[in-house]
């Protein structure tokens, strides 16, 4: 099976285009090729082996030169973000599904409850044009269904992959020589207004009672886009809550570009991962995802995802905007090891479900339904896990 994947890419840095990596990896154990149309806003030069054409930005044309590169592979990949294509909410896409000249899978990564006229018509026409529709999650799933005019026979449910990242048997949780040390709650992640850091940063002002008051770790860089329009502005505004209340030397701001290993490894070392996000549309969250697969205990605001995936015990949801009720959750797990001990069993549990090997196993599974069978052809190959 040849597949091209359509979307951002590395080096860009979004969650998509670390997606687009690790699903295509995920692919390499059973496809005989995997391609990458990469999206860009401005061309950058970069070019990778697997790199079949850019599709850049103003360039109205380079449609034309995406469905030629398109032409003789066996499927095409999309995925759908309105942020990322050409156009207002990115309505070039629309175009290029139409036209392929070969099935087409469309991961949708955002379905708003709320959408505008253009929204609402980009979504349900990618979607009539699709041969099959992915959703990451069962509530993505049920607006889709809901509150579009889709086909409900063409959706499915994939959910979205992770990097195995567990620590080894018999390690997991607070060893002896830690309980005296300060607990870690990690967030991490690209960093810009609506991630709930401030509300978050008054959460955990509340536990300096905890003897040892437990340190806050914010890792990851301003978002590019938010520099570009702002500069640092965002991140010194949280150093300066972080100060007025008192908590400057508990609570650390990592900005440092940190390889995926490096990053895993900061998410093995912590004790539990909070992801204090504002947005109640949020279906899918890479992040959420990544804690799971490290077998993590997860405190998370109410959005959809979190929702969905924490009911079972491996984590706790909160109301948003509710720095007191993120508090309590943060102390219940902190001060006893029992609920978290069964909190990091069941993320583990639930984590496994979602590492790329089992997720592109089932995109590859989807794929092939969509492809007629070539005679002679072992197709039972087995994916690698990234």
């Amino acid at each position: 099976m040849k597949v091209t994947l359509l979307g951002t890419y590395p080096p860009t840095q979004c969650g998509l285009a670390t997606f687009s990596h690790a699903l295509r990896r995920a692919f390499l154990g059973s496809a005989s090729s995997v391609e990458v149309v990469r999206v860009v806003e401005h061309e950058d030069g970069f070019r990778a082996p697997e790199i079949a054409v850019q599709w850049r930005h103003g360039h109205p044309r380079d449609s034309e030169r995406v469905l030629e590169a398109v032409r003789g592979r066996d499927v095409l990949v999309v995925q759908h973000e309105y942020g990322i294509f050409d156009g207002p909410d990115g309505v070039s896409i629309v175009e290029v599904v139409e036209s392929s000249p070969v099935p087409v899978i469309v991961v949708l990564h955002t379905v708003l409850v709320e959408p505008t006229p253009t929204q609402r018509a980009i979504l349900e026409a990618v979607a009539a044009a699709a041969d099959a529709v992915v959703t990451q999650t069962y509530a993505a799933r049920d607006r889709l269904i809901s509150r579009y005019e889709v086909d409900e026979r063409f959706v499915h449910v994939i959910p979205h992959g992770a990097t195995a990242n567990f620590e080894a048997a018999g390690r997991a949780g607070r060893s002896a020589e830690r309980t005296t040390a300060p607990a870690t709650i990690l967030t991490w992640g690209l960093l810009g207004p609506g991630k709930g850091l401030e509300y978050a940063i008054e959460a955990v002002a509340m536990l300096g009672d905890l003897d040892p008051a437990p340190r806050y770790l914010v890792a990851g860089e301003t978002h590019p886009k938010v520099v570009a329009a702002d500069g640092e502005r965002y991140r010194r505004r949280l150093i300066e809550r972080a100060a007025e209340l008192g908590v400057s030397d508990r609570v650390q701001f990592d900005g440092t570009y940190r390889a995926l290993d490096e990053l895993r490894a900061i998410v093995r070392s912590a004790d539990l991962v909070l992801l204090p996000y504002e947005s109640r549309e949020q279906v899918t969250s890479g992040v959420l995802v990544e804690a799971l697969a490290s077998g993590k205990p997860v405190v998370a605001t109410a959005f959809p995802h979190a929702r969905e995936v924490l009911g079972g015990g491996a984590g706790l949801v909160v109301a948003h905007d509710d720095p007191m009720a993120m508090s309590a959750a943060l102390r219940s797990i902190l001060v006893d090891p029992m609920l978290a001990a069964r909190m990091r069993h069941e993320s583990r549990r639930v984590g496994s479900q979602h590492v790329w090997g089992v997720v592109g196993a089932r995109y590859f599974d989807l794929a092939r339904t969509l492809v007629p069978a070539t005679p002679g052809v072992d197709d039972g190959l087995a994916l690698t896990a990234s």
